[in-house]
């Protein structure tokens, strides 16, 4: 069957991890400035309109826009500052000094900006100082809507929605301090591999430092993910056995490393088949061939590779998007753009590829793109400063520079 013998594409296996899952039940209430990236379960919702006043956008005058003629004199009648309003009506033939975000007296329909006027010195029987206009205004100008901000009962945020500083800081600046938030998916973490050691332990013959085990962690750390363990286990079956029970009983999602291509030592996927259920085995996509999915006690188990530039590509791909879904998000891709290679491009055919590379600019402003070095999966300096995973199909065996080709974009956004 050629699907055994290639693998799934990778749309393909995302399709069938992703339609096996949904959201994991429970839910909390969380203090907002704590539900930065967290994925709402119930909406949120503006509970009064914001500002709530008609506010100026300038530090100037108040008045009204009828008595706002050029040459015209205003008798200044007080001060309107942000928390410390005038409190009276504006009466005809009046003007209130007022700064940015004060509130605009009732009586008031403009605002006239402290530079389109000529300040008087008391004169005659004026109470204080006045003004003179130097142009003409026009009712509404320069004042704030009092639900600029948010209506009152306007969404701020819908079920799904992961939040972002930005929506945490509307939220709260609407006078929320509380979300409903899915729960959050327990993560356990294997790292199997007679080889690897913890840095900083001295290194037997054919043994290697695990970067694995660190990277995860961190990628997790970083997408807000809450690990429940973690473990490091050679490829000794029984060790192995004892580890992925141990880890599947605690946690909703289990990770492991090495151990489900198809060598003596790769134990990983046999002890899958026999202790739960294996979905698919194997991609077609490079790096990252040697890929298994199913389940294991109740928790979904993802096989990632054991080189650390595949298990980190397939992380992404796959994991991910699984890891969004079970907490109640709509999977989003990494975003796709066309981008040109600065450099050319060779390579093997055989299988898609995801190159990573770096993003750069040409002298006109359009993105550009480096691949980083050699490509090989064991070789984490290719992820090393990379933006951009380049989508290369399976055919294809070199591109000239200048090529255009989808890239899709690494970096997470600040907000």
């Amino acid at each position: 069957m050629e699907e055994a013998k290639q693998g799934y594409t990778l749309e393909e296996a995302r399709a069938r991890v992703l339609s096996a899952l949904s959201p994991l039940p429970g839910r909390d209430a969380c203090p907002l400035q704590q539900a930065r990236g967290r994925v709402l379960a119930a909406p949120l919702v503006a509970p009064r309109a914001v500002p709530g006043f008609r506010a100026s956008s300038m530090d100037g005058y108040a008045l009204r826009a009828v008595d706002g003629q050029p040459g015209q004199s205003l008798p200044v009648v007080g001060c309107s500052a942000a928390g410390v309003p005038y409190g009276r009506p504006l009466q005809a033939g009046q003007a209130v000094r007022i700064f940015t975000g004060a509130v605009v007296p009732d009586g008031a329909d403009a605002v006239v900006p402290q530079e389109d006027i000529r300040l008087m010195q008391v004169q005659g029987d004026l109470p204080g100082p006045a003004i003179t206009l130097e142009g003409s205004i026009h009712p509404g100008q320069w004042i704030r809507s009092p639900q600029e901000e948010a209506a009152a009962g306007e969404p701020l945020g819908s079920v799904g929605q992961r939040l972002s500083s930005v929506d945490v800081a509307r939220a709260s600046g609407c006078g929320l301090r509380t979300a409903q938030v899915y729960a959050r998916p327990r993560v356990a973490l294997l790292i199997t591999g007679s080889e690897l050691r913890p840095a900083g332990h001295p290194l037997a013959p054919g043994s290697i430092y695990d970067s694995n085990g660190p990277l995860l962690l961190l990628l997790l750390e970083q997408l807000g993910v809450a690990v429940v363990g973690e473990e490091w286990v050679n490829d000794d079956p029984q060790r192995l056995e004892r580890a992925l029970v141990r880890l599947a009983d605690r946690s909703d999602v289990l990770i492991s490393t090495g151990g489900v291509s198809v060598g003596a030592e790769d134990h990983v996927r046999p002890l899958l088949e026999r202790l739960g259920a294996l979905q698919f085995w194997r991609l077609f996509l490079k790096p990252g061939r040697p890929f298994a999915t199913g389940t294991m006690a109740g928790a979904r188990f993802f096989g990632l590779p054991g080189n650390p530039v595949s298990a980190v590509v397939t992380f992404l791909q796959l994991v991910w998007p699984a890891l969004q879904v079970l907490e109640g998000a709509t999977p989003e891709p990494w975003p796709r753009l066309r981008v040109r290679l600065a450099t050319p491009l060779r390579r093997r055919s055989g299988r898609p590829e995801l190159i990573r590379a770096r993003l750069g600019m040409d002298s006109q402003g359009s993105p550009m793109a480096t691949p980083c070095g050699d490509q090989s999966s064991a070789r984490l300096a290719s992820l090393q400063g990379a933006d951009l995973l380049l989508e290369v199909d399976a055919a294809t065996t070199a591109l000239p520079a200048g090529a255009t080709v989808m890239a899709q974009l690494l970096r997470l956004p600040v907000l």
